[in-house]
């Protein structure tokens, strides 16, 4: 797998960019700031924050950035088996939207970095990874939308919740974080996932929890407040519930 030049992209004063037969190398491209638009073949896409392009050599495509709306990107060229195997996979979108892109922008921030070092310094191993990981990422954005299409709003709520699983947090947070109001947001959550936000929360933290009880010496009572229960009896009975055992015996019988 080749990967090539990985840079940063920041317009002020529009920008457009045409290509007939795109490159001659798989291109890649997170939106980061800003709005841009995009062509690929016939779709036509308005991008904003977290809408990521893929534009395989030999396809038409046109970027367009307006002078009065400045756009910031990230963007990446590389080929190869493992990318084309991948992009089979994918089902060849020419667009995703990823709801973490935070997540997606720290990666593709260590990308950029690596890849700019003399290449006497630079690490191909970690860079290989890292370029990876990003497309991992993608694969499993696609997967996780098609498979109970889902709409977007809520797959970016099961992803505050599980950034958020282990602090404590309110249903009005998770609503305020996708903009919509708390009735809706509780009954769209519970209709596309089959439960509500604090039972998938309770998933995650007994995950975490049972991870602790088993790779640490923790007290039961620390590993409730680490793991976001709060204190030890509402763990015990969230637990007993789920498990049919209390806390203490599971953790004896490891």
């Amino acid at each position: 797998m080749w990967i090539g030049h990985c840079n940063y992209s920041y317009h002020l004063e529009g920008y457009e960019d045409i290509r007939h037969q795109s490159y001659d190398s798989f291109l890649m491209r997170l939106q980061t700031e800003g709005l841009a638009e995009a062509t690929i073949e016939d779709q036509h896409f308005a991008l904003e924050y977290g809408d990521i392009i893929l534009v395989p050599s030999g396809c038409y495509y046109h970027l367009k950035v307006h002078p009065d709306t400045p756009s910031g990107d990230f963007h990446i060229f590389a080929n190869g088996d493992w990318i084309d195997q991948w992009w089979t996979e994918l089902n060849q979108p020419f667009h995703v939207k990823v709801s973490d892109a935070r997540q997606m922008t720290t990666l593709w921030n260590f990308l950029s970095t690596e890849t700019r070092r003399p290449p006497t310094e630079q690490n191909h191993e970690l860079i290989g990874y890292f370029f990876k990981s990003i497309c991992l990422l993608i694969k499993q954005e696609t997967i996780a939308r098609s498979a109970k299409k889902r709409p977007f709003v809520v797959t970016e709520m099961m992803r505050y919740i599980e950034e958020h699983a282990l602090d404590t947090f309110m249903i009005e947070e998770v609503a305020r974080s996708v903009d919509l109001s708390v009735s809706r947001s509780v009954h769209l959550f519970k209709e596309y996932t089959g439960k509500t936000m604090i039972e998938y929360a309770h998933d995650i933290r007994l995950t975490a929890a049972i991870s602790q009880m088993k790779y640490t010496n923790m007290t039961l009572d620390h590993i409730a407040e680490n793991c976001g229960f709060g204190n030890y009896p509402y763990f015990h009975r969230v637990f007993k519930k789920a498990y049919g055992q209390a806390p203490g015996q599971y953790r004896r019988s490891l």
